[in-house]
Formats: structure tokens, C-alpha cells, sequence
């Protein structure tokens, strides 16, 4: 059993933990911290059953099975948020995932695997065709913000009329995605994926043998189960808590929320980095970025008008510039296929300028 799986174990203590303080009152900081230590271990959970199905079924749905659990610990937590009608902090948390997979994931990835490795190389093609589909993202976020903000008066049903019908093509882009990286483009993804597969069965079994699919279905569906009843207990103090620490919705959405939910994606991707496959570290943090631009948050949009939570795509301004902020960065960090320690290192400081302009940002 690998050091990540032991770990993972023991913070499965902090499950019932959390629940006791959330029944017992504890107070919300101690709930909202225990809550997000449990989800932690759910997450890593989580991550992992889904590689081992990956293992068994191959590729294509291998892929298709990453598309789905892949950021299920995000989805699952925003829709329990926007359920409790917290509709800032959901967009916020879109923004927050966005610049956390882009900036901190990647550039964890590059900082600890140039610590090791002088320079490391990846599919700069690949990294290319992601940049270019987070072009998209970029322009569905910044779009409906351009429109209020150039107009003298825009009716709220316009902008929610405008957010459902970018999310639709959202959703049909992030399905060709899929298409051309599992079919018709597969290729491309090839050398990222067979290493992966080939490190993480060395890892978890012997020789020739294939995961056990009933046990790790099993993990699945007991993991999900897990970060749903975790997350209305997160969700539930993280109001209360932020007004406590003196956190503004956006703070809150924007930086702590995605470093919970996306603990998972950190672990493996910095895990690969250091074995020097920077193919799949940079398609984990720029894959999980499209997922939640072109897959999640069109989602939201969509459950919300049909749950009367109505979400729109209207970030804001500076929300909106963020992540062209973030996207550029990348974009220009990738180009050459690539990264050393130092290019780490910037995009970490740029994610923490952000953060910190975030903290500031007056409400």
C-alpha cells in the first residue's frame, strides 16, 4: 500500500469526528475544519478508484470515467452550496477551481519535479489544444460581465437567458473534447497515459494482475456518498465561519473552497511531476481546468434555474480578468513544452499575487 493510501486511511478518523461536531455543536470554525479535513481523505479516495477502473476498462472509458468523478468532489460541494441558496460563493468557487488547477497544480508540478529533474519535457501540442479550448472559457466567463458593464440597462432575464444558452454550448464543446482526446485524436494522449498506468500498476499490484472492479466500484460509490454528507457539513459552517475570520464571499469561493475540493488532483499531479511524467501532471491541472470552465459550471447554470436557484454566468470584472490572467500565464509557460523549478516558482507567486488581491478586494 502506497505512503498517499496509508495516509488517506488515517484521515478517514476525521469522517465521524466531524459528524460529532456538527451534532454535538461544536462551533462552526471547529465544523468547518473538520468537515474539510474529512473531505480530504473522500477526495484522494475518490481519485483513486477511479484510476484502478481506469486500469480495467481501458482508455475510452477509462477517460469518460475521469470526465465524470474527476472533479466530483468540486461538482458535489458547489451543488450542496447552491442548493443552500450560497450563490456567490458558488461562482466564486468556478472562478477559485479555475485559477487553482492552472496555477497552483501546475505550478506545484513544476516546482517540485524541476527540484529533482533539471528540466523536465511534455506534449507542448497537447498543452496547446488545452490553452486554446480554455480560449472559450475565458470568453464564456468574460462575455456576459462585457455585456452589463457596456450597456446602460440589461433585465435580469437576459443575462439568464444569455448564461443558459452559453452553457448548452459549453457542454456540447467539452463532449467534442472528449471525442477528439478518446477517439479521433487519441494518439496525442497516448505517452501520458500508458506511463501512468504502467507506474500506477507497479505500484498497486503484482504482475499481471488487474484491479478488483466490485471493490473499487464499491470505494466509488462509498467515497461520493461520503463527500455528499461531508460537504452539506462544510457547507453548512462555512458561512458562519468566514463572517468569523472576517472572509468575504469571494475569498472564500475564490481561494478556500477549490484547496478542499481539489486536494486530490494536488496530490497526483505533484506525485507524477516527481516521476517525471510532466504529460499527465499538465494534463491533470489544464484538464480539470476545462472540466470545471466547460462541464461544471454550465451544470450549476442549468440545475439552478431547475431547483429555483437561479446562477448565472455574470462574473465579475475582476474575477473575469483573473482568469485571462491565469489562462495567458500558462499559455506563455507552456509554449515550449518545457518547465523547470523557476517557471514553478512564477506560477505559484502569480497565484498567490491573485490571492491575495482577492483578500483585499473590497465587497
Amino acid at each position: 500500500m502506497s505512503i498517499k493510501n496509508i495516509i488517506s486511511l488515517g484521515l478517514l478518523l476525521f469522517i465521524p469526528i466531524s459528524i460529532a461536531a456538527e451534532r454535538l455543536e461544536w462551533g462552526a470554525l471547529a465544523v468547518f475544519a473538520l468537515s474539510a479535513l474529512a473531505i480530504v481523505p473522500l477526495a484522494i479516495w475518490l481519485s483513486t478508484a477511479t484510476e484502478e477502473l481506469a486500469v480495467v476498462t481501458g482508455p475510452t472509458i477509462g477517460g469518460l470515467i475521469n470526465a465524470v468523478f474527476g472533479n466530483a468532489t468540486e461538482l458535489i460541494i458547489a451543488l450542496v452550496a447552491l442548493k443552500a441558496g450560497l450563490i456567490g460563493i458558488v461562482k466564486a468557487s468556478i472562478t477559485g477551481s479555475i485559477l487553482a488547477n492552472l496555477l497552483l497544480v501546475l505550478g506545484l508540478s513544476m516546482f517540485f519535479g524541476g527540484l529533482r529533474y533539471k528540466e523536465q519535457e511534455f506534449n507542448r501540442n497537447v498543452a496547446g489544444i488545452n490553452g486554446s479550448t480554455m480560449a472559450l472559457a475565458v470568453t464564456a466567463i468574460v462575455l456576459p460581465a462585457m455585456v452589463i458593464n457596456t450597456s446602460n440597462i440589461v433585465e435580469p432575464t437576459a443575462i439568464s437567458r444569455l448564461s443558459l444558452t452559453v452553457a448548452v454550448v459549453m457542454i456540447v464543446v467539452y463532449g467534442l473534447t472528449l471525442l477528439f482526446s478518446l477517439k479521433t485524436h487519441s494518439y496525442l494522449y497516448d505517452v501520458g497515459v500508458s506511463d501512468a498506468e504502467g507506474e500506477h500498476g507497479a505500484e498497486a499490484h503484482g504482475e499481471g494482475e488487474k484491479p478488483n472492479v466490485v471493490l473499487w466500484l464499491g470505494v466509488l460509490l462509498a467515497a461520493t456518498i461520503g463527500v455528499a454528507v461531508e460537504s452539506e457539513i462544510f457547507v453548512g459552517a462555512v458561512e458562519e465561519t468566514a463572517n468569523m475570520l472576517g472572509l468575504t464571499d469571494l475569498f472564500t469561493g475564490v481561494i478556500l473552497l477549490p484547496l478542499v475540493g481539489g486536494a486530490a488532483e494536488y496530490v497526483t499531479a505533484v506525485r507524477m511531476a516527481v516521476k517525471n511524467n510532466m504529460d499527465l501532471s499538465v494534463s491533470i491541472a489544464m484538464g480539470s481546468s476545462l472540466l470545471v470552465a466547460l462541464l461544471v459550471a454550465p451544470i450549476l447554470v442549468i440545475i439552478g434555474y431547475f431547483i429555483g436557484q437561479p446562477m448565472d454566468l455574470n462574473f465579475g470584472p475582476f474575477e473575469a480578468i483573473a482568469v485571462v490572467i491565469a489562462v495567458a500565464v500558462v499559455n506563455l509557460i507552456s509554449q515550449d513544452g518545457k518547465s523547470n523549478w523557476l517557471e514553478g516558482v512564477l506560477l505559484l507567486s502569480t497565484f498567490a499575487i491573485l490571492g491575495a488581491s482577492f483578500f483585499f478586494h473590497p465587497v
